[in-house]
C-alpha cells in the first residue's frame, strides 16, 4: 500500500510516520526495520530521543533504499548556538551514518537563544546540505511568526502535539499561513483514544479500531501523525488509515473532544502555549 504525501515548500513528507522516542536499543532497531519492511517510508528521531544509531541501523537492516526514506531528527534546544548546533548535526549524522537527513528541526526553543541566531543556524544546515530540508517543533503561533521574519530559508514542517483531545487550531492556521506542514506526535494522546466512547464507536462503524480514527481524524485534518510503538500489529494498524473516510458528522463529533484540552507533553522548557 503506497502512502500519500503531504506538500510543504518543496518537501514531500509520507502522510504516516514511526515515531521512536522511548524506543531504545534492539526494540528500537527491529521496530524501525520492521516499520519500512511493511511499507512505511518515515521515519522521526532526535538528538534526544538516544536513538538515533538504532534508526540508522534499522534503516540498514530493512533493505529499504535511503533515497526512498523520509528521515527527520531534531536539534535540543541547549544546542541553538551556531557551533553547538553544528556539533549535534554533525553527532546526529554520525549516529544515524548518513550523510544528510530529509528533515532537520529546531526540538524546542530557548527562550534564551534569540531566533536571530538560532534560525540562521538551521538555514545553514540546509544551505550546506546536511538537511534537505528545516523546520520547527512545538513552535507557538507567536514563535512561528517571529522565526519567518528572520529565516533565510522555507520552514517547511511545525511538529506539535495533536490529538482529538486538544485544540491546536490556532497553530494550526498559522503554520497553515505559512505553508507549513503539520507533524502531529502523540496522535492517539499516549493511549488515551483506545477506550474513547465516541472514538470506539465511530471505529466500530468502520470495522476500525479508535486509535485508527484518532489517526484517521489528524489526516483528514491534513495533519501527519508519527504514531509511536514496537508492536508489528500496531504498526500495521497505524498505517491502515488510508482506506475508509470519516464523515463531517464523525469529525464533528470528534472535534468536540478538543475541549478536553489535554496536553501529555508539557515539559519544563515548553513555551507558553497558545490557548484555545
Amino acid at each position: 500500500m503506497s502512502i500519500p504525501f503531504v506538500e510543504a515548500h518543496g518537501a514531500r513528507i509520507p502522510q504516516i510516520g514511526l515515531g521512536t522516542m522511548t524506543l531504545k536499543a534492539d526494540v528500537c532497531v527491529q521496530a524501525v526495520k520492521a516499520a519500512l519492511q511493511m511499507g512505511y517510508r518515515h521515519l522521526d528521531t532526535a538528538a534526544a530521543y538516544g536513538n538515533e544509531v538504532e534508526n540508522g541501523e534499522g534503516l540498514r537492516q530493512s533493505g529499504v533504499k535511503r533515497a526512498d526514506v523520509f528521515i527527520t531528527t531534531k536539534v535540543r534546544e541547549n544546542n541553538l548556538t551556531p557551533e553547538n548546533f553544528n556539533k549535534s548535526l554533525d553527532q546526529s549524522l554520525k549516529n544515524l551514518q548518513l550523510p544528510y537527513v530529509d528533515l532537520l528541526l529546531i526540538h524546542w526553543n530557548n527562550k534564551d537563544v534569540p531566533f536571530s541566531v538560532s534560525i540562521p543556524a538551521l538555514c545553514a544546515a540546509k544551505k550546506d546540505g546536511r538537511a534537505k530540508h528545516v523546520g520547527v517543533a512545538n513552535f507557538t503561533t507567536k514563535m512561528l511568526d517571529e522565526a519567518w521574519a528572520v529565516t533565510s530559508e522555507p520552514l517547511v514542517c511545525n511538529q506539535i502535539e495533536m490529538h482529538p483531545f486538544i485544540n491546536q487550531d490556532k497553530v494550526l492556521a498559522t503554520s497553515r499561513k505559512h505553508g507549513m506542514a503539520v507533524v502531529a506526535y502523540c496522535p492517539i494522546a499516549r493511549g488515551k483514544a483506545p477506550g474513547a466512547e465516541a472514538l470506539e464507536r465511530i471505529g466500530k462503524a468502520h470495522g476500525k479500531s479508535a486509535a485508527q480514527v484518532s489517526l484517521r481524524y489528524l489526516v483528514q485534518m491534513g495533519a501527519t501523525p508519527i504514531p509511536r510503538t514496537a508492536t508489528p500489529a500496531h504498526l500495521k494498524d497505524n498505517m491502515n488509515v488510508f482506506d475508509f473516510k470519516l464523515s463531517d458528522a464523525e469529525m464533528a463529533e470528534i472535534k468536540k473532544l478538543n475541549a478536553n484540552n489535554m496536553r501529555v507533553v508539557n515539559p519544563p522548557h515548553a513555551p507558553v502555549w497558545d490557548t484555545p
